[in-house]
């Protein structure tokens, strides 16, 4: 499918795409990929897809890959050739010795390349070092020589235009290899301005969310206080007086509508049950009890602001000791009426 739209996928003829697309070769029949299952009877199949690293291939499996490998390990151990000592042509350059200046060069060249490759994390490593840095300067054109013989046998050479082909090659991998690096630049500097913005957005909701937080906690207070203090008529200060606790048979609160039901219990049984609830020291926190014939069966703790939670979220309903099933907003309407004058 690539193959057949590659044009309307990459218009540019020089796009990475149709590189890699040339690397795949043909394309391989719906046969050759089909897997027979352990069982040969079985009309099941699966289709295998097979992965390889172009530039790390072990043993000698594949010729034409090898080939590659070859190829690219001769145009890196060229490039850093050419860097120390150059030439009006690649023949010129591997038949003539360098200079003593030149492999000094190479050497402080190759130095500061092992001290930058041991900085590099593991897992960012090659698996095998394409080109051997050990090698000195006229070692590595040696080597350049036993490649090129190597590739001409191949086929992938031509040492009769000593050897320009290569070098244009080697020069359109620079440049796109430029391109790569400006387009990586420019990908890097969108990720870090979206990072700084991120940042920002995330410290601005961040002092919401604690201006929101604050806003709660005074608004608790200010409901507690209010329930708390109580006015006469004619009275200038308020008197504090203190909160007593609120009784109700489980029968009271279904007739209000705030209890529902009760698990394993009938109706008519409800008269039976007490809840009582009181404020707690902390603000918006209610302590509940349950008693059945006047003993005391178990305590929990309400939070306010769950109930409030609930409420926006549209939860209608919850459980109470697991058992009791409550109407959220006619709980909230009662504790607000009961304890935060409202």
């Amino acid at each position: 499918m690539l193959l057949d739209h590659q044009d309307a996928i990459a218009p540019e003829h020089n796009d990475p795409i149709h590189e890699l697309l040339e690397d795949l070769g043909d394309v391989p029949t719906v046969e050759s990929l089909i897997v027979t299952l352990v069982n040969p009877c079985s009309s099941k199949h699966r289709v295998s897809l097979t992965l390889a690293n172009k530039f790390d291939v072990h043993g000698e499996a594949n010729a034409e890959v090898d080939a590659k490998t070859l190829l690219l390990n001769t145009k890196r151990l060229i490039v850093d050739v050419i860097r120390f000592q150059p030439g009006d042509t690649l023949t010129e350059i591997l038949e003539s010795s360098a200079s003593p200046e030149q492999e000094l060069e190479y050497q402080r060249a190759m130095q500061r390349r092992a001290i930058r490759d041991a900085k590099t994390p593991e897992k960012m490593k090659q698996s095998k070092p394409v080109v051997d840095d050990s090698l000195t300067l006229q070692g590595k054109k040696d080597k350049i020589r036993s490649n090129l013989q190597r590739l001409s046998e191949l086929g992938r050479v031509q040492p009769e235009n000593r050897y320009q082909d290569l070098i244009n090659d080697i020069a359109k991998d620079i440049r796109n290899q430029r391109r790569y690096r400006q387009r990586r630049k420019a990908e890097l500097v969108k990720l870090q301005q979206t990072n700084t913005a991120l940042n920002s957005k995330t410290k601005f909701f961040n002092v919401q969310i604690d201006y929101y937080n604050q806003y709660i906690r005074t608004c608790m207070d200010n409901l507690a206080t209010k329930g708390k203090v109580s006015k006469k008529p004619g009275d200038n200060k308020g008197k504090k007086s203190k909160q007593v606790s609120m009784k109700y048979t489980a029968a009271r609160l279904h007739e209000k509508g705030v209890l529902i039901d009760i698990e394993d219990l009938q109706t008519n049984q409800f008269k039976n049950v007490i809840f009582e609830i009181s404020p707690s020291e902390t603000v918006g926190v209610f302590d509940v009890k349950a008693k059945l014939m006047g003993v005391h069966l178990e305590t929990l703790q309400l939070q306010y602001q769950d109930l409030l939670q609930m409420q926006y979220e549209g939860v209608a309903v919850m459980k109470l000791f697991d058992r009791a099933t409550i109407n959220v907003n006619l709980l909230i309407f009662l504790l607000n009426k009961k304890f935060y004058g409202k």
